[in-house]
């Protein structure tokens, strides 16, 4: 029987699953050891750059900007509290609603990030405009891949 459909990868290091994967994995290595003098994780790190761009705003809101779940999301600001890089409170008129603001030692964090972000760029090996233009791919490929029922 033959197939009209074109040929499929078959070995892991083919597929678009993996290279995503073992990427991301590579980049959260990257980022280690830059943040860890700043006593952050990625994923703190990265909780940290969407406050920067907007302050104050709900465990729900930072979770569908992150793509995370408030279950994996509501340690980690426990942490980031914990070391003074945020703080977190219900909201007034409803208490269910949690919000969470940097301190002022999570904004002077801030002024690290444009170092990071050259040095990372550097460590890629690639131009800005072809990172730009991976960044945008990947970004169509995780709204094709997201439910809009769950967002």
């Amino acid at each position: 029987m033959t197939s009209s459909a074109p040929d499929l990868p078959e070995r892991a290091e083919d597929m678009i699953c993996f290279a995503v994967y073992a990427a991301s994995h590579a980049m959260t290595r990257a980022y280690q050891p830059m943040l860890k003098p700043l006593g952050l994780t990625y994923p703190q790190y990265l909780v940290l750059t969407v406050l920067w761009a907007e302050d104050i705003q709900t465990v729900g809101a930072l979770g569908r900007r992150l793509g995370i779940e408030s279950n994996t999301l509501t340690p980690l600001l426990k942490r980031l509290e914990a070391t003074g890089h945020v703080k977190r409170r219900r909201g007034e008129d409803d208490e269910r609603r949690v919000f969470v603001s940097l301190t002022s030692q999570g904004a002077t964090l801030k002024e690290k990030a444009p170092e990071i972000t050259r040095r990372i760029i550097e460590s890629t090996g690639m131009g800005l405009g072809d990172l730009t233009q991976l960044v945008e791919t990947l970004s169509r490929m995780k709204q094709s891949l997201t439910p809009t029922d769950r967002i």
